[in-house]
């Protein structure tokens, strides 16, 4: 009886606590999922498909410094507009360019049309996050944040992160292999779904908007400068939020390059590293954003970051395929480094300067991105690829974490004006 009392009351105060959170959170949680369901899908695939069309690794980390460049440099405009007009009408301009994205990789027969279908999925994704962000923001309390975001980690990168890789692996063998025809088809189907959630976001997303619209009309610079009037703590945190995203350009895109070319990975070992990636946020993510809830982000944030330097360091060595699926699986911890470094950018500013706020966070993060794909790239043409995941895990140590230690955390410090109605 005790145990079942238990079971009961943990039930209650799940549905309570998802019963509170706001109707657009929920909806654009859910558009997460079904975006990571279709990209976790494609992912094992997309640079071995861009080297089978002629590039080289350089090339490949040209077309993604471009992508990434040009997405970080409308950044801090889409943070603006969102403050000006809204957020529903910028949502569905970057779900509509991830459906360009995957309509551009599907039709592709040389390298450089991957340029285009790069900053398309790079723009969109940025603009559809940055959305997905400012709702997160302003519609959760500070004691939600952690809890609802890890929630929707462990439904869209966890739970859809492991079907996606599964589903990717059953459709390549199914359509010929890991070659370019066995893995155009993936880039129209999620064509397909994205058009799904480009409905979704139309008839359910709200036009709410948390700017001041009414405020006399500032320049856009004079709307950045009044963000960092609010203290010297801003720009340290865009470095170390900066270096956090930075294997988003420097690991991820190579990882199955290197996987494929130096350990000799099949598609099946692919999918499982990528399946792997999903199931840690998926099995440690609540459990994870709870404890950063209760204990502090930083707390949490030390916690995990010798884990993400350990799946480096085992991709690197590992002398199997079991050894490169449990790099996979720690290479997951980015994902909660990740989520719980946002829940700190969203605590640092009030919610009338949330949108430009995730706009020069953005900027930051997507440039430095960028310039370290181009980088990455150099340095398995010339170099050594190993050298690519080494570096990320010095940089880390040597800058991100004595920086993240000079911070102050945010759970404890008030810095909003009002905390926000759901």
């Amino acid at each position: 009886m005790p145990v079942a009392h238990t079971v009961t009351n943990i039930s209650g105060r799940v549905v309570i606590f998802f019963r509170e959170l706001h109707h657009d959170w929920k909806i654009t949680a859910l558009r997460s999922s079904m975006h990571w369901l279709l990209y976790q899908m494609v992912l094992p695939y997309i640079s071995i498909y861009t080297l089978g069309l002629g590039a080289t690794h350089t090339q490949l980390g040209l077309v993604n410094f471009i992508g990434m460049a040009v997405a970080g440099f409308i950044s801090p405009f889409n943070g603006w507009l969102i403050d000006r007009i809204g957020t529903k009408a910028i949502y569905l301009i970057g779900v509509a360019l991830l459906a360009l994205s995957f309509l551009a990789y599907g039709v592709a027969q040389s390298w450089p049309i991957i340029i285009l279908a790069l900053m398309a999925y790079w723009i969109g994704f940025t603009v559809s996050m940055h959305c997905c962000a400012v709702i997160c923001g302003n519609s959760l309390t500070r004691h939600q944040r952690a809890t609802a975001m890890s929630c929707c980690e462990t439904l869209a990168m966890g739970l859809m992160g492991m079907l996606g890789p599964m589903l990717g692996v059953f459709l390549v063998t199914t359509f010929g292999g890991i070659n370019t025809s066995g893995i155009r088809p993936l880039f129209f189907i999620a064509l397909a779904g994205t058009g799904g959630s480009f409905f979704l976001v139309v008839t359910q997303i709200s036009n709410r908007r948390w700017g001041d619209s009414g405020a006399a009309k500032a320049s856009f610079f004079a709307d950045l400068n009044q963000v960092f009037r609010q203290g010297r703590n801003l720009k340290r945190w865009l470095l170390v939020a900066s270096i956090t995203y930075l294997p988003q350009g420097m690991v991820i895109p190579f990882t199955q390059v290197f996987a494929r070319e130096a350990k000799g990975a099949n598609e099946f070992v692919l999918g499982a590293m990528v399946t792997g990636f999903a199931l840690t946020p998926f099995l440690l993510g609540i459990p994870l954003g709870r404890l950063a809830d209760r204990i502090g982000r930083k707390k949490v944030l030390y916690l995990v970051a010798p884990l993400f330097w350990a799946s480096n360091l085992l991709l690197i060595w590992a002398p199997n395929s079991f050894l490169l699926i449990v790099s996979g699986v720690l290479l997951g911890f980015l994902s909660v480094n990740l989520v719980i470094t946002g829940a700190m950018t969203f605590e640092m500013v009030p919610p009338d300067q949330m949108g430009r706020w995730m706009g020069i966070t953005r900027f930051c993060r997507m440039l430095l991105a960028a310039a370290a794909a181009y980088g990455a790239g150099i340095l398995m043409d010339t170099i050594g690829a190993q050298y690519v995941f080494l570096f990320v895990i010095v940089l880390d140590i040597l800058i991100r974490i004595p920086l993240l230690i000079s911070t102050p955390e945010t759970l404890t410090i008030q810095t909003r004006a009002e905390e926000p109605a759901v």
